[in-house]
């Protein structure tokens, strides 16, 4: 398949706007979809994601099975609020507790797969301010479509602020900077995808049983690679959902998730041949220089400097396949 292929399988949501079709499509093939937020401290918008998800996909069209929280151990009242607006909440470390427990994304993720019932699996973010339904239903809607879709990302414009406002773009600096050039080198298929970091997508359980997850920031480029491997580029598809609102994050912030971000591409190539590792890799990210500390001493020198680390495991969880509850709960 060549290299321009995943653009023929590139969509603007309103393709999957009639909602009783999509519907039908899931009730004629049988299937049961399952919605999961993975949360920390999200207080202030968990709940009207959970309200108009439940509203208008549950309860006016009937398109969602469930609307599961996996949370980090909030401090906030993320998980009042979000059993207060119905969905099942479940504490992250509480899921499959005989294997330990990380904090990251990836790790909520992971762990969701136990707890959710269904065929078709979506996660989005919990801090997106513009909810719509359409975060939800543009990414089912391939997978109804075509049972060859396995997995579908989102697309869209990412506001940024700045001391000057508030900008029309200029999110995903992470992408454009590291992961699209490490991509157009390494693998230019997925070069394609317009945003292969975004928070939002949607993939058929039997695909995602077999991906392993990096339980921090790597965790959607780990599952880039791994389905490009498993599946082929065939296997994704990519709809866009316009305008996604959002905190943005501080250039510390990001160089935490660049070092996450890279170390998960460095075991993939080594996994697949793709490239050599020289060196073994560290698990901790040197902080930018307004985040470097100054310690005084009492020698003559008068003062130093020291580095405060900031620890980035580069833990894997297996393919959940590979879980023997798993595979007791599920009949695999």
């Amino acid at each position: 398949m060549n290299e321009d292929a995943l653009l023929q399988r590139t969509w603007h949501h309103s393709r999957f706007s009639d909602i009783a079709r999509l519907v039908s499509l899931k009730e004629k093939k049988g299937l049961k979809i399952s919605l999961a937020f993975p949360t920390l401290n999200e207080e202030a918008t968990i709940g009207k994601e959970i309200l108009v998800m439940r509203t208008e996909l549950m309860e006016r069209y009937p398109l969602l099975d469930e609307i599961v929280v996996i949370d980090s151990s909030s401090k906030d009242n993320t998980r009042k609020v979000a059993e207060r607006f119905g969905a099942r909440v479940f504490d992250s470390k509480s899921i499959l507790p005989k294997y330990g427990a990380y904090r990251g994304k990836g790790e909520n993720l992971w762990k969701s797969l136990y707890v959710l019932e269904g065929d078709i699996i979506v996660w989005v973010d919990a801090d997106i301010s513009n909810i719509a339904p359409k975060f939800v239903y543009g990414l089912i809607g391939p997978l109804l479509e075509d049972d060859k879709i396995a997995y579908v990302k989102s697309f869209y414009e990412r506001p940024i602020r700045s001391s000057k406002g508030i900008s029309s773009s200029g999110g995903g600096r992470v992408t454009e900077i590291l992961v699209r050039p490490l991509f157009s080198l390494f693998y230019p298929e997925l070069a394609r995808l317009i945003q292969p970091l975004s928070g939002e997508y949607a993939g058929r359980r039997s695909l995602l049983e077999q991906l392993s997850f990096s339980v921090g920031y790597g965790v959607e480029l780990g599952h880039l690679i791994d389905i490009l491997q498993l599946s082929g580029i065939g296997a994704l598809a990519q709809v866009d959902l316009d305008l996604r609102i959002h905190r943005n994050q501080t250039t510390a912030a990001l160089g935490k998730m660049a070092y996450g971000i890279l170390n998960t591409f460095l075991a993939r190539a080594k996994k697949y041949g793709a490239t050599e590792i020289l060196r073994e890799l560290e698990d901790h990210v040197l902080p930018e220089r307004n985040h470097i500390a100054l310690e005084m001493d009492d020698s003559a020198e008068g003062s130093s400097h020291r580095v405060i680390k900031t620890t980035i495991p580069p833990v894997e969880r297996p393919p959940i396949i590979e879980i023997a509850e798993y595979r007791e709960k599920f009949k695999k």
